[in-house]
């Protein structure tokens, strides 16, 4: 078994359902745990035997930036429903960062995690 991380992947979405959060894309900060069927990578050097972290990584930005969601809950969500998706993927965490949510805290998050 393997375990990928992506860290602090800074994108824009449009999250919230206060007046002044609609029609207002918003700094969002994820953090990402795959755990993932090992391949041949480990023996390997070829760039196919690998987790496609690319790949994944991509589908992420296309759902959080192109997609809106009233609740930090919902987007958070549909990211791990992304990553699971992907048949070598065991487990996966996703917490996500609303930046400048409260007033004197950096940010507000939500971590959920899936196993199959």
């Amino acid at each position: 078994m393997g375990v990928l991380r992506i860290k602090n992947l800074l994108l824009r979405s449009y999250v919230g359902f206060k007046p002044h959060e609609l029609g207002k894309r918003q700094d969002v900060l994820l953090n990402i745990r795959i755990e993932y069927r090992s391949g041949n990578e480990e023996t390997s050097d070829k760039p196919d035997d690998a987790m496609d972290y690319r790949g994944i990584t991509k589908e992420i930005i296309e759902k959080v930036e192109n997609s809106q969601f009233k609740l930090l809950e919902a987007l958070t969500r549909e990211v791990l429903d992304v990553v699971m998706t992907h048949e070598r993927v065991l487990a996966a965490e996703v917490e996500i960062d609303k930046l400048h949510a409260l007033r004197f805290a950096e940010s507000v998050s939500i971590c959920l995690s899936a196993k199959k």
